[in-house]
């Protein structure tokens, strides 16, 4: 249960949304726009086609009504509600392009101004109504195309009672990317509707002060959420866009913003498109970073070295990202991982190794294995988490923090005649263990070789005496861990020479095998692929390369190269992605 401090706190905050949202519904309300606004968020033309055949899918559930209002469906949990009522569907619907997704979205959003215009039903959170201003805005011409003065009337009537909630209650909203979405919204609708200017100037310093409070001098936030990174970067560069267009210009601390971001993002980008997944992130949606890194007309640079707490190793056209700092703490956490020092590899246009992903949207069992560092391509005691969660305050599916992370984490990188070289290495294991994982990368110049050494020891004097302690109590069976390389469902992965490699193929036609100095023992075992918006997680492989330590120390060397490089691969430019609403695995 959470404490009653944070309970009485969450009731009163929500007693008073209820109140300022009964009296901005008082308020003089908007009549029109200033200016004709233009669309700018990307949607999926798959998951419209599927809201307008009766499939709604979100937060991981599916519920089929196909003669339904979407509001009559009914809400199996709290996050499948906050997206209904954040109106992120509406960019979905607007990918299609038909006539029934236009009755759709008109459909629903004037049935939703209806059941709660005045101020009524969940949705009236600081945290939802800048994402759903933004979207009813960016979408006017779709909602508005052939509706009555009536009808036009009660929807930006009701544009401005949420304008003026929004410019009442964004300090509420949660810090981090809700509260950027929510002075993004003021902006927007600020600029956009009459009457409601004068909310423009306190937002855009307000959002300045954000980014100078939330984006550090690297480009980097807190939660060290690549996704989230960008969809900071994306609602800046809008926000910019939209005073830009107006006639005015951003504070000099929101562009600042900008220009720090965009170095990381390229940074945190592998060579097929996509983002690195950790801490909770995914790939990131189709053609929304290029779109983002050109609008934002930052310079076109590549951030080196440690960024946001990640190394980018890159040689020809294989790319590694390999986190390289501890996991954030405290209210930063809560969607986290236990990945240090966990790496994914791209070639060319293929994901070769990867995390698991984020199980967020398959249900709370999910999403807490995902959490875990099995789920990471890293080394793991067996049993054990190189970060630890804590308990899961207010029930199944809440958000736990962080509340063990790694005292010490280094890395440090060199050009050598093979190649690029990696050193790094935890203690997230001292404290229970007596043990650090030492990990060491060298990716040959060419990208086609990349050598691996893992160890697993106890480095220190203390850490020698926790040792001996938990063998004593273990009878000196020694520390059992595992070396975990987890496989895109793409990769076609066998055992090969014996019980001794894994050959893995590539749909490019690429094949790359997997080899190690034989100290360990090698398996082919089941995995997962958790994807956002799938319907289930897409089974796949992974190589386990077990060890166990026995005298202080044991070390697993392995290597992964390239054995063959078709022409078909050099022309291989777009990866198969069929629609994740239409794939149950």
């Amino acid at each position: 249960m959470a404490p009653p401090a944070n309970n009485q706190q969450g009731s009163v905050v929500r007693v008073a949304n209820r109140l300022h949202a009964r009296l901005a519904a008082l308020a003089r309300p908007a009549t029109g726009f200033v200016s004709q606004p233009e669309p700018r968020s990307i949607g999926s033309h798959a998951r419209g086609k599927q809201l307008v055949a009766g499939n709604f899918m979100f937060a991981g559930f599916l519920i089929e009504a196909k003669a339904r209002q979407i509001w009559d469906i009914p809400v199996p949990d709290s996050r499948f509600e906050e997206a209904l009522h954040g109106f992120g569907w509406l960019d979905d619907l607007a990918a299609v392009e038909e006539a029934a997704a236009r009755a759709c979205a008109q459909d629903w959003t004037f049935d939703w101004i209806a059941r709660f215009g005045r101020g009524q039903g969940p949705g009236w959170t600081p945290d939802l109504t800048g994402r759903r201003l933004i979207r009813w805005i960016n979408h006017a011409i779709l909602l508005l195309n052939g509706r009555d003065k009536v009808q036009a009337q009660s929807y930006f009537r009701s544009l401005g009672q949420q304008t003026i909630f929004l410019a009442r209650r964004w300090k509420t909203a949660t810090p981090g990317l809700p509260r950027f979405e929510a002075l993004t919204g003021l902006i927007y609708a600020g600029l956009a509707l009459t009457g409601m200017e004068r909310h423009v100037a306190a937002a855009s310093a307000a959002l300045a002060r954000e980014c100078a409070r939330e984006v550090d001098a690297d480009g980097g936030i807190p939660s060290r959420n690549p996704e989230e990174l960008l969809q900071v970067f994306t609602l800046l560069t809008w926000a910019s866009r939209a005073l830009s267009d107006a006639g005015r210009k951003a504070a000099p601390d929101h562009l600042a913003a900008i220009e720090r971001i965009a170095p990381t993002l390229r940074a945190l980008r592998h060579s097929d498109g996509g983002l690195a997944r950790f801490h909770g992130g995914g790939r990131g949606a189709a053609g929304v970073l290029d779109q983002a890194l050109a609008e934002s007309h930052a310079k076109a640079l590549t951030a080196h070295g440690l960024t946001m707490g990640f190394v980018r190793l890159t040689g020809g056209r294989t790319n590694i990202i390999l986190d390289a700092a501890a996991p954030p703490t405290g209210r930063h956490s809560v969607n986290a991982h236990a990945s240090t020092l966990a790496f994914e590899l791209t070639s060319g246009r293929r994901p070769l190794i990867v995390n698991c992903g984020s199980g967020a949207g398959f249900g709370a069992e999910w999403r807490r294995a995902g959490r875990a560092t099995p789920s990471h391509s890293t080394l793991c005691i067996r049993g054990f988490s190189s970060s630890r969660l804590g308990s899961e305050n207010g029930g199944p599916g809440a958000r736990a923090e962080l509340d063990e992370v790694p005292e010490q984490v280094w890395a440090q990188t060199e050009s050598t005649f093979d190649g690029l070289r990696l050193l790094a290495g935890h203690n997230g294991y001292a404290p229970t263990h007596g043990m650090t994982h030492l990990r060491e990368l060298t990716l040959s110049l060419d990208g086609r070789i990349l050598k691996g050494e893992d160890t697993l020891g106890a480095m220190t004097g203390a850490d020698r005496r926790r040792y001996d302690q938990l063998m004593k109590r273990i009878r000196y069976q020694g520390i059992d861990f595992d070396l975990r390389f987890h496989l895109h469902p793409d990769v076609d992965a066998t055992l090969d020479l014996g019980g001794t490699a894994v050959s893995l193929a590539l749909k490019s036609g690429e094949i790359w095998v997997f080899r190690h100095d034989g100290v360990g023992e090698l398996r082919l075992e089941p995995s997962v692929y958790l994807e956002s918006g799938r319907l289930k997680p897409r089974a796949t492989k992974q190589i386990v390369l077990s060890g166990a330590v026995m005298d202080y120390a044991c070390q697993l060397g392995w290597t992964l190269a390239k054995a063959q490089d078709n022409p078909a691969a050099i022309r291989d430019l777009e990866p198969d992605d069929p629609s994740p609403l239409t794939q149950g695995t």
